[in-house]
């Protein structure tokens, strides 16, 4: 088709304008002014703080639209429960062997070996607060914390299980509507998520400033040399998931038929959201949408996407194992394979329900270490300085990781070709034929 001649192409976008590059720019500068002038970044918490409230804001009204849409418009209920088991199947899979990956590298680095750290010389107030905050992390109290008070606490809340929870029984209340009812209440809720996601593309516009004020923070108040503090436990930790992504996730994306770095440029974005804002749930509303302009549908992604944030959280896996055996390397508490094993089971249940605000990690970590009394709680300490650093590479996997589950899950359901995937994640200008 001929192109009018009265037709002006659209200018490019100026790089200064573009949102990833503002963040990655605000990142550095918030390392500066960290590193520069340690007060005053540290001063600087607020705006950190107050962008991830904003977001959070927005996090249960558009996973409530996105869920009950999603089931809502599925007319065979047998779809919607074949989808369920198998994304349920799929992060108990991917999420075990994130475990195992953690556990056996932690062994085979060893970094705490060496450290020989006495626990009665840490103070034991500081891993007190993360041991409170664990307390009643059991399972039973796990499945009961998924119901809310009332239907609107867990709007209130944030909780992402109660939300879902909530959504559930909405989207069905809905299904079971007659069909001119039905339509009209699709209609609303469909409206309802356009105004969200409108909310939503205004308050990622604060990004820059809150990744800053995050970034600033940081490093202002632990100081550069923080990340040089427990360095291997890190550099292992970093390369782990690094490995799990690139070799793990990017086996199953090559078996779906797309690259995973092509994916990992498509979800650029994101991606430096979170890397500012140690937060995968901030990125969580522009993953939905991205994830449809991949192709996939709207109700496995409303499905998929929201359930991975509490079931299928990779990167707080291995973190998980890698961090609690550290710990008793550190403190020269001896763990045969028995324990480490009992570990591992215990992190599998613990870990689910673990959400991902900045922090939930080592809350995680702590119902754990209250599990298996072996490894002196008290330990925690030694971690506490680096946890925010440890939380972006957490962060950044666990979005991977359920951005990933999406498309394999749309992939088994056939609602996408690899063809269209190539498509869709080719850059502008190149040839899909060549990929």
């Amino acid at each position: 088709m001929n192109t009018p001649a009265n037709t002006v192409p659209a200018a490019p976008t100026p790089w200064y304008r573009i949102l990833y590059v503002q963040v990655l720019l605000a990142v550095a500068l918030g390392i500066a002014v960290g590193w520069l002038e340690p007060k005053f970044g540290e001063s600087l918490k607020p705006l950190g703080d107050g962008f991830i409230k904003l977001v959070k804001m927005m996090i249960a009204p558009i996973i409530f639209c996105t869920v009950v849409h999603g089931i809502a418009s599925m007319r065979d209920l047998r779809q919607l429960g074949r989808v369920g088991i198998k994304t349920l199947f799929y992060f108990e899979i991917v999420s075990t062997l994130a475990l195992v990956i953690g556990l056996v590298v932690v062994n085979w680095l060893r970094p705490g070996a060496g450290f020989n750290m006495d626990p009665a010389a840490l103070d034991p107030e500081v891993a007190k607060g993360f041991a409170k905050r664990a307390e009643g992390q059991t399972f039973t109290a796990f499945l009961l914390n998924i119901i809310p008070t009332t239907l609107f606490d867990a709007f209130v809340t944030g909780d992402l299980l109660q939300v879902l929870l909530v959504s559930t029984f909405t989207a069905f209340a809905i299904s079971a509507l007659a069909e001119p009812h039905r339509v009209a209440a699709l209609s609303a809720i469909e409206r309802g998520s356009e105004i969200f996601f409108g909310i939503m593309r205004l308050v990622v516009k604060f990004a820059p400033v809150g990744a800053f004020g995050a970034m600033a923070f940081t490093v202002g108040k632990y100081g550069p040399e923080a990340l040089g503090k427990l360095a291997q436990l890190m550099a292992g930790f970093y390369a782990t998931a690094a490995v799990f992504v690139f070799v793990v996730l990017g086996g199953i994306a090559a078996a779906c038929g797309f690259s995973i770095f092509r994916f990992l440029a498509f979800i650029k974005e994101e991606l430096l959201l979170v890397l500012g804002t140690s937060s995968s749930e901030t990125a969580l509303p522009g993953m939905i949408q991205k994830m449809r302009r991949l192709g996939c549908s709207q109700a496995t992604v409303g499905l998929v996407i929201p359930t991975g944030y509490s079931f299928n959280l990779d990167g707080t896996n291995i973190y998980m194992t890698m961090a609690a055996v550290f710990l008793a390397q550190a403190t020269n508490t001896p763990l045969d394979l028995r324990e480490q094993i009992t570990l591992l089971l215990v992190a599998m249940v613990s870990s689910k329900g673990s959400s991902g605000v900045t922090g939930a990690g080592f809350v995680t970590l702590a119902a754990t270490l209250a599990v298996v009394p072996k490894v002196p709680i008290a330990s925690l300490a030694l971690l506490v300085g680096i946890d925010r650093f440890m939380s972006e590479c957490r962060a950044i996997t666990n979005l991977i990781g359920n951005g990933v589950a999406t498309v394999v899950i749309s992939r088994w359901e056939r609602e996408v070709t690899p063809e269209t995937l190539r498509k869709n994640l080719a850059p502008v200008g190149d040839d899909v034929r060549s990929l």
